[in-house]
C-alpha cells in the first residue's frame, strides 16, 4: 500500500508544514454538541464546529501525499458540557478506523473519551496551530491526537512506521502548560491523560505495543480473507506481546486503551478457528482484562470452526 512505501519519505520537516492544500490526510467527521448547555443562540457551537472541521480536514499535517482512498477515517465529537463567555468545558469523543485489506471492514485502532478538554474560543477566531509552541489548548489538543491517529495508522502498516508522528505528539505535550496537579490533559503527574497516552507509546519498555499494532493488523487482519488461520496464528502471538506488557507494566494506560478498542473484535476473531489458540487466545485477554472475563468465556462457546 501507498502508506507503506511512504514511510521511507517522512522527514521531520513535516513540523513546518500546515498550509491548507491538496491531498491533505485525514477524512474526519467532527461534530460539536451543546445538548448539555443551557441557552437558546447556538450560532456559536455550529461555527465552533465548523472552525473545527476546516482546522481538522483542511490542515496539512505533513508532506505525504493522500490520495482521497487513502485518507485516514476517524470522528471526533466535542461534546459541550459547560461554557462561561467564551471558555467552555467539553469531552471528546475520539474514534480510529482503518479498512482491512480486500474486506469491506473496518477495524477500530483507537475509540477514547478525553474528558479534560478545556478551551477559550471566540467567534469567528483563527485556530492558529504550531506543535514546538503552545499557542491554544483548542488547537494543541487537536493537533495532538491528530498526529496520534497518524502513528497508529502509519504503525499498522510498517513496523514503528508511527516513529515520526509520535515524536510530533510527544512534543505537543510538552510544549502544553504542565501545572503541578493541573487537571487539563497534560499533567506529566496524571497516569490517564494525553501526556501519559503519548508516554507509554514512546517508552522504550513498552515497544511490544508498537508490535502488536503491526502484527495485529497488517500480519493478521490484512491476511484473514487468504489465510484465516496463519492470520488467527498472527493474531494470536500479537497478543503475547500485549500480555508481556502488562506483566511488566499491568497500570500501562495506552495498554487498557488498546484493549478497551480491540476487545469486541478480538472476541469475534477468536470465536473462531481451532479451540486450542481459541482457549489460549481467552486466556491471555482474561489475565489482561480481568473485569470482562465472562466476554473472553464467549470466545469458546461455538465448538467448530
Amino acid at each position: 500500500m501507498k502508506r507503506v512505501l511512504a514511510i521511507s519519505l517522512i522527514v521531520l520537516s513535516c513540523l513546518l508544514c500546515f498550509n491548507t492544500m491538496q491531498a491533505q490526510e485525514l477524512q474526519c467527521d467532527v461534530r460539536v454538541s451543546s445538548n448539555k448547555v443551557q441557552g437558546s443562540d447556538k450560532t456559536i457551537y455550529q461555527n465552533l464546529q465548523t472552525s473545527l472541521y476546516e482546522f481538522i480536514n483542511n490542515t496539512k499535517f505533513t508532506e505525504i501525499n493522500f490520495r482521497q482512498a487513502e485518507k485516514i477515517e476517524c470522528s471526533m465529537l466535542v461534546d459541550v458540557t459547560s461554557r462561561e463567555g467564551n471558555y467552555f468545558t467539553a469531552e471528546i469523543s475520539l474514534a480510529l478506523r482503518r479498512p482491512v485489506y480486500k474486506s469491506n471492514y473496518n477495524t477500530p485502532m483507537f475509540n477514547y473519551i478525553d474528558r479534560k478538554f478545556y478551551f477559550e474560543y471566540t467567534d469567528g477566531q483563527t485556530l492558529d496551530f504550531n506543535p514546538n509552541t503552545y499557542i491554544s489548548n483548542i488547537t494543541s489538543t487537536l493537533g495532538f491526537y491528530v498526529y496520534l491517529f497518524l502513528g497508529l495508522d502509519f504503525d499498522s502498516f510498517s513496523p514503528n512506521g508511527g516513529d515520526p508522528f509520535f515524536a510530533i505528539a510527544e512534543t505537543i505535550a510538552h510544549a502544553a502548560p504542565q501545572d503541578p496537579g493541573s487537571e487539563n490533559g497534560w499533567s506529566s503527574t496524571g497516569r490517564q491523560n494525553r501526556y501519559a497516552i503519548i508516554s507509554d507509546i514512546n517508552n522504550p519498555s513498552n515497544q511490544p505495543l508498537r508490535q502488536f499494532i503491526y502484527d495485529y493488523h497488517r500480519q493478521g487482519l490484512d491476511m484473514m480473507s487468504e489465510k484465516p488461520d496463519q492470520a488467527r496464528e498472527n493474531m494470536f502471538n500479537a497478543l503475547v506481546l500485549l500480555q508481556n506488557v502488562y506483566e511488566r507494566n499491568s497500570m500501562c494506560y495506552f495498554l487498557q486503551l488498546l484493549v478497551e478498542s480491540k476487545r469486541d473484535e478480538i472476541i469475534q476473531v477468536f470465536s473462531q478457528g481451532e479451540m486450542k489458540i481459541r482457549t489460549e487466545a481467552a486466556n491471555i485477554m482474561k489475565t489482561i482484562d480481568p473485569s470482562q472475563t465472562s466476554r473472553y468465556d464467549e470466545m469458546l462457546q461455538n465448538k467448530g470452526f
